[in-house]
């Protein structure tokens, strides 16, 4: 889409997007810092109850467009529409629609989760019974009920993480932006997330999802959007930009002795449907048009090398391959 398309036409044309209104849109939306463009006219739509996956490579510009989106950074130019309306930093009303959950746990080690809660519900305009009413519902969604009366500085990182995103929740705001709400918790807690995430969306608020983690964005996002350099290179469902982005499958192995991992991948670029090859970690990584077919070719090369391999898969093409096929990077856990 180009700066000056209609955001809401494009997404009524896609048949997969949920029948359910806009509620916030940006089009031509750019931010400089000097003379380093983050966000490069981006259009985008998303729709009430529907969850959005933002995702590029680090210093792609999401946390700037979230920014923006949250009314947190004035764009340099373009325009956002929120609930119908045109908004920016100074539209208090309209602001007071939009949790937002930061990378960083923004809390009070020295106070519990519910008086964490019971501050910043203060700090959204709640008083009384409806402040408490906010607090307690908040920490039934994330699952720290149990654990209200606990200062946050016993909690674990994966517990801080989702009182954050409790701390989003107040005022149940009708958008919900979080930026990598998942980084280095327990997989007990992003299951915790990614499920109250969902039950979210299913109650109707719009999710703004940003993550390094591909697996989270299959599973948790109907449509995602794919940023590098500031700019949207590809924009669908899943399915979608599986499909229009040139998707390759991988082939993965670890290398005995390790040390040969890196003379393994240059000798495995010049095979026939390799794409693409890369070491670490005494790991090699192929992109390859036809996983199954390149492996044969891989064991001969192997052989006259005189290395070992181990832990060999070949998977089907996802999220991680479109990453290397759009950004030539690979997003990792």
């Amino acid at each position: 889409m180009t700066a000056d398309a209609s955001v809401l036409r494009a997404v009524e044309r896609d048949a997969s997007a949920p029948a359910a209104p806009v509620i916030v849109a940006c089009r031509g939306l750019r931010k400089a810092y000097g003379d380093r463009v983050a966000v490069a006219g981006v259009d985008l739509a998303i729709r009430r109850g529907e969850r959005f996956g933002l995702v590029g490579p680090n210093g792609a510009g999401k946390t700037t467009l979230v920014s923006m989106l949250c009314g947190l950074v004035a764009p340099d130019a373009g325009e956002i529409e929120l609930l119908g309306e045109t908004f920016d930093r100074t539209r208090r009303d309209l602001k007071a629609s939009i949790g937002y959950v930061p990378q960083e746990t923004a809390l009070y080690p020295d106070l519990t989760g519910r008086e964490n809660l019971r501050f910043f519900g203060r700090l959204r305009g709640l008083r009384g019974a409806a402040l408490t009413r906010e607090v307690e519902a908040a920490l039934e969604v994330v699952g720290l009920a149990d654990r209200a009366r606990d200062f946050v500085i016993r909690y674990s990182g994966g517990m801080q993480r989702r009182l954050n995103i409790a701390v989003g929740l107040l005022g149940r705001p009708q958008i919900l932006a979080l930026d990598e709400p998942t980084l280095g918790v327990d997989p007990h807690s992003r299951h915790t997330i990614l499920e109250t995430v969902a039950g979210l969306a299913r109650e109707g608020t719009a999710v703004v999802y940003t993550t390094h983690y591909m697996h989270e964005v299959e599973r948790l996002c109907d449509r995602i959007a794919v940023l590098v350099d500031g700019v949207v290179v590809a924009e669908d469902t899943t399915r979608g930009v599986l499909a229009g982005a040139g998707a390759h499958g991988n082939v993965g192995f670890d290398l005995d002795p390790p040390g040969e991992a890196a003379g393994m991948a240059d000798a495995c670029r010049s095979l026939p449907g390799v794409l693409a090859a890369r070491a670490f970690d005494g790991r090699v990584e192929l992109a390859a048009a036809d996983g199954a077919a390149v492996v044969r070719h891989v064991l001969a090369v192997a052989e006259n090398r005189g290395v070992g391999l181990a832990n060999l898969e070949v998977r089907p093409p996802d999220l991680e391959s479109v990453f290397l096929a759009l950004t030539g990077t690979q997003v990792r856990d």
